[in-house]
């Protein structure tokens, strides 16, 4: 194979951000935010080493995806392949990668996010054998500022 089609695999790092921010923007169905900046991706990777990854075809970032876990589950974000690379597997080798090392960490099972609307990423996790849960919904509360020393949540 040349180097101009070129598949590989590896893991994320920091300094992938600027071309995974581009293709994240670009991808339909994807929610941003400020969790989402360079800042806190970069936290969020060197939080969980080892189970986030790349692919590049021919030098250039096809696909991302960012994995972790809180030492009981595991969670999948942005797992999102460029539009002329769909087709080939990516998403579907992308996760596994992520799943095999989190096997290896101990953890059973993962979830992810899909934005409800987002019908490709249902039916591409669905496609792929995840099962779409019910019965629960997701809240959302942002953490409380630091105010110098207060020990008691602000409810």
């Amino acid at each position: 194979m040349d180097a101009a089609n070129e598949t590989i695999y590896r893991e994320m790092t920091a300094g992938d951000y600027a071309a995974a921010i581009r293709l994240w923007q670009e991808t339909e169905g994807m929610a941003l935010s400020e969790a989402d900046s360079e800042e806190n991706i970069s936290f969020y990777l060197a939080r969980n080493p080892g189970f986030s990854f790349v692919c590049e075809i021919g030098g250039r970032l096809a696909g991302t995806i960012l994995a972790g876990h809180d030492g009981r589950r595991g969670y999948i974000y942005h797992c999102a392949v460029s539009r002329e690379h769909r087709g080939r597997g990516i998403g579907r080798e992308l996760a596994g990668w992520s799943l095999s090392r989190l096997r290896e960490a101990g953890i059973a099972k993962c979830h992810l996010f899909v934005i409800s609307d987002n019908e490709g990423g249902g039916e591409f996790w669905s496609r792929t054998g995840w099962q779409k849960r019910s019965g629960f919904d997701v809240y959302s509360a942002n953490t409380p500022p630091l105010d110098g020393g207060r020990s008691k949540p602000i409810i």
